[in-house]
């Protein structure tokens, strides 16, 4: 079985868009400590994926064409840069009305069936508990990316900012 890091999309893997949604691509940033991070996971034998609550879909904000021109862009740009993505996995409905909206586990579980992971031996990296308690019910590790000192959490482990996840994950990797 194959061990996976996953990660959060708005926030972890580009620049938070704040309280709303990217809406156009012009507005997706991939951050240089994502890239890292993900530079990290590949080279302590970790495939790299991401796994996203997409609400602004089933809200009519963005539609699931630009949401997929986004991904596409996503794994053009890390390709680009010697970095396979897995799969980018995405929950564009409502809350509460499936089983793959984060926390619920679902994208996680579906990732594994497709590609043979072993979800305990694997990672998922987020900025909300949202993602901390989807991990966790899928039995993998987390680290939560969090600026609140003392912030309560059942992550694993905490990166203060996104900043230093690659040296946290990196860590966290070799000693898993």
């Amino acid at each position: 079985m194959n061990r996976c890091v996953f990660f959060d999309r708005d926030g972890v893997v580009n620049q938070s868009p704040g309280p709303g949604y990217v809406e156009r691509l012009e507005d997706f940033h991939l951050q240089p400590a994502f890239v890292a991070a993900a530079r990290v996971a590949l080279a302590c034998g970790y495939a790299v994926a991401v796994a996203t609550n997409q609400r602004g879909v089933a809200r009519g904000i963005v539609s699931m064409r630009t949401v997929e021109a986004i991904h596409a862009h996503l794994t053009a740009a890390l390709a680009a840069q010697g970095i396979p993505l897995l799969g980018v996995f995405c929950c564009p409905h409502e809350r509460d009305t499936c089983t793959c909206r984060k926390p619920q586990p679902g994208l996680l579980l579906a990732a594994a069936r497709e590609h043979n992971l072993d979800l305990g031996a694997s990672w998922m990296v987020g900025d909300s508990e949202t993602d901390i308690e989807a991990g966790r019910r899928a039995g993998c590790r987390t680290i939560l990316i969090s600026e609140k000192p003392g912030q309560q959490t059942r992550a694993t482990l905490v990166a203060a900012t996104i900043e230093l996840l690659p040296a946290v994950l990196e860590q966290a990797l070799e000693h898993a």
